[in-house]
């Protein structure tokens, strides 16, 4: 990717370093937040399973701890408590990336005379909190409808490039665009939408409703990405999509599920296949056009 033409995103936080919080420290009952969450984690995480009435909210993976390289060149630091420990050369990635989305899609939402209302990043070292309840690294990043804010670890990026093999400047742009593809749904509509759909459903159904969440999620980052430029044209460069192909390849719901407990179940996929996954950046990313996305 070639980064450095757009600004950087003002819609930021920084909390690395910070003392980790307690469920609801963003905003009421941890339980009674996360059922709006509708599964909006990315994929990743340490089997970490929340059963909440008729949704079961899982993320397989695992984001290790301790240091280690992290890409684009720095390392995760360490300073005193409460001191960031965010390399520099992370933080500009990060709201750099997001600085595009946040031109992107508001190029995109004024063709249809609307306006976008921008999601803020919070970066975050083992755990904080969200409007959504505690926000933990096993995790994985995820979106937050109840506060409009996505929460990542960036020590995620180490793991998705050394255990999942999937590295890349757009692997790691490819995770925060799914993010926002998140947030664009839930200033759509389509996360209330869901979520009405599953207070209704089984678990089965839940789940594939689920699936189709994020599987729409994965069209829209496609979608940023083909439509990013700066002024000197596209942001994207050769092997930038491939590297997206493999990230969304490695996460699929059976790749995981083969890793982890050695076979495939599919009533309770909640992200998609492999392939779905990949077909679906590839569909946002070869259309340029969000009604490519519909679920």
């Amino acid at each position: 990717m070639r980064l450095g033409g757009e600004p950087e995103s003002s819609n930021f936080e920084d909390r690395t370093g910070q003392s980790g919080y307690g469920f609801g420290g963003g905003g009421g009952n941890a339980l009674g937040c996360l059922i709006p969450l509708i599964m909006s984690r990315f994929g990743l995480g340490g089997v970490v399973i929340l059963v909440i009435g008729y949704f079961i909210l899982s993320s397989l993976g695992g984001l290790g701890g301790g240091g280690g390289i992290l890409p684009g060149g720095g390392t995760q630091q360490t300073a005193p408590s409460g001191q960031s420990t965010l390399d520099p050369n992370v933080r500009s990635f990060l709201t750099r990336v997001l600085g595009s989305t946040e031109q992107t899609w508001g190029e995109i939402f004024a063709k249809s005379n609307a306006q976008y209302s921008p999601t803020t990043m919070v970066a975050y070292s083992n755990s904080s909190s969200s409007g959504c309840g505690a926000a933990q690294a096993a995790m994985g990043p995820f979106y937050c409808p109840t506060d409009k804010k996505i929460y990542i670890d960036p020590q995620f990026f180490n793991e998705l490039s050394q255990r999942f093999g999937a590295p890349g400047d757009f692997a790691m742009a490819y995770v925060i665009a799914h993010e926002v593809g998140h947030h664009v749904q839930d200033l759509q509509g389509g996360l209330d939408e869901a979520h009405n759909a599953q207070v209704r459903a089984s678990e089965a159904e839940g789940n594939a409703i689920q699936v189709r969440v994020e599987l729409q999620a994965d069209c829209y980052a496609g979608v940023w990405a083909a439509n990013a430029r700066d002024e000197r044209g596209s942001i994207m460069e050769a092997g930038d999509i491939e590297e997206g192909m493999r990230a969304a390849e490695a996460i699929g719901d059976d790749t995981l599920q083969r890793q982890t407990q050695g076979r495939v179940v599919p009533e309770s996929f909640t992200h998609g296949t492999s392939a779905q996954r990949m077909a679906a950046l590839r569909t946002g990313y070869q259309s340029g056009d969000p009604a490519a996305c519909k679920i």
